[in-house]
């Protein structure tokens, strides 16, 4: 049957794959055994270097590289091999203990090599540490460009309009006036302190056998440190030694991975929300492509899809990674499989999540900040004003300031002339004064430029 992305049950592997070329070699199945591949053979060198394990001599400097070049030169032919190994064993793992056998061929020096394979390893030994492995590479090579690249357009864009006034809207009421520059600040920032969290999860890893005790490696060698040795192998992966475990690493450290992701996603929901709202308003223009087409049917429209894109695709990733959160960790006894079938749906909620980003980006990208409609809303929005009043009100200890702006404002239309008016009343200091009648809706915005020329 002709493989097509038409065919494609998942839009991550239809319509959209080609957003996700990246994530391809670390997340599918492909990925999955050529990391199983490189921990087997990672294990082997780290045994034939140990002084301890008397029976395996270290490897030549031939064998060393005959062992590298099954890890670096893995290809798709290999893959396949791996998988009709399976389709006869009815093992993953074991098919490819399998395949290194036939790739290490018969010598003289591949013999003991081939009786140290997998030697005292339980198959989750290997699957948690690629699966880590899978998770750092995403985090690394993938996700954190991205994340750097929108949070760095964002920042951009805040200190290009730090200075630009915008009405507030508390509760979708007008609201004292903020800066475009600011609101966008805030969320660049909310976005750096979400990805230092994602950053900061650790990345843990088990190797100790069939239950976490080193059984078989202690009846074997009773002498050697094995959780030692088995925590520097794990650390010269990149990965942190967990010391307890069952059969299997308990997902505790996945489930942090996915809940950072899940809190991050949750920002750009809110963003992407917030700017679909603005452009609704007309406080953002959408540059036009020509042969693009809003509506079927009206054709003045330019629907903000990206925003919507992005939404709809966040939400599809926290709804996978809040499932890892709560499930991953759990496991009946020692171990079940329930594991094995929702890791394997890892790379789907890193996909969506990719999608995403490429929409914002491209959704940011096509802004154009219309200046004369946001100027339009803060500049009639005199009601603003009654907190400033009220506040240096309270500092001159008149009484009931606020009811007395209350009375004045609220549920009526404010104009600069009534506020005016009511500010001449006032008895406070002269300077005081004449500060509050020059103040304008667009001049009381705090410290919000200075806030988003900060970030």
């Amino acid at each position: 049957m002709k493989v097509s992305p038409l065919r494609a049950l998942s839009p991550a592997d239809g319509r959209y794959a080609d957003k996700v070329n990246d994530l391809r070699d670390i997340f599918s199945e492909y990925g999955l055994i050529r990391y199983r591949v490189l921990v087997e053979i990672r294990w082997l060198q780290w045994l034939a270097d140990e002084p301890s394990i008397r029976e395996l001599e270290p490897v030549s400097s031939v064998m060393k590289d005959v062992l590298n070049r099954i890890v670096d030169e893995f290809s798709l032919d290999d893959a396949e091999r791996v998988k009709a190994i399976e389709a006869r064993t009815n093992h993953d793992v074991k098919a490819v203990e399998y395949f290194i056998r036939e790739k290490l061929g018969d010598g003289p020096e591949t013999r003991p090599l081939k009786d140290f394979l997998h030697f005292a390893c339980t198959s989750e030994d290997i699957n948690n540490l690629s699966y880590a492995l899978m998770l750092r590479a995403a985090r690394a090579e993938v996700l954190a460009p991205r994340m750097k690249e929108l949070r760095n357009k964002l920042k951009a864009l805040a200190r290009e309009h730090a200075a630009l006034p915008m009405l507030s809207r508390t509760h979708g009421q007008t609201a004292s006036p903020t800066t475009l520059g600011k609101e966008l600040a805030n969320v660049a920032a909310r976005l750096e302190r979400a990805h230092k969290r994602f950053s900061d999860v650790d990345i843990l890893g088990k190797f100790n056998g069939a239950v976490g005790n080193y059984n078989a490696h202690v009846i074997a060698y009773p002498d050697t440190d094995w959780p030692d040795l088995s925590h520097r192998f794990i650390a010269s992966l990149g990965i942190e030694a967990n010391p307890y475990t069952t059969q299997i690493e308990p997902h505790d450290w996945t489930a942090e991975y996915a809940h950072a992701l899940l809190r991050y996603n949750t920002i750009l929901i809110d963003f992407a929300r917030d700017i679909w709202s603005y452009i609704s308003l007309g406080y953002f223009r959408q540059k036009v492509a020509r042969d693009e087409v809003g509506s079927s049917t009206m054709p003045h429209k330019v629907n903000p899809i990206d925003f919507e894109n992005a939404e709809g695709n966040l939400g599809m990733a926290n709804a996978l990674l809040s499932h890892f959160a709560e499930k991953l960790p759990i496991s009946r006894w020692q171990r079940d499989l329930t594991d094995s079938t929702v890791q394997r749906n890892l790379g789907v909620a890193v996909a969506y999540i990719v999608i995403a980003l490429q929409s914002l980006m491209k959704g940011v990208g096509k802004l154009q900040v219309n200046e004369a409609a946001i100027n339009a809303d803060v500049t009639a929005a005199w009601e603003v004003l009654a907190e400033a009043v009220q506040t240096v009100m309270r500092r001159y200890a008149i009484p009931e300031p606020y009811e007395k702006l209350k009375a004045l404002t609220r549920g009526q239309a404010v104009t600069r002339e009534l506020l005016q008016e009511f500010i001449g009343t006032l008895e406070i200091p002269a300077a005081e004064k004449q500060r509050l009648l020059e103040l304008t809706p667009e001049t009381y915005v705090g410290l919000a430029e200075r806030q988003a020329r900060d970030l």
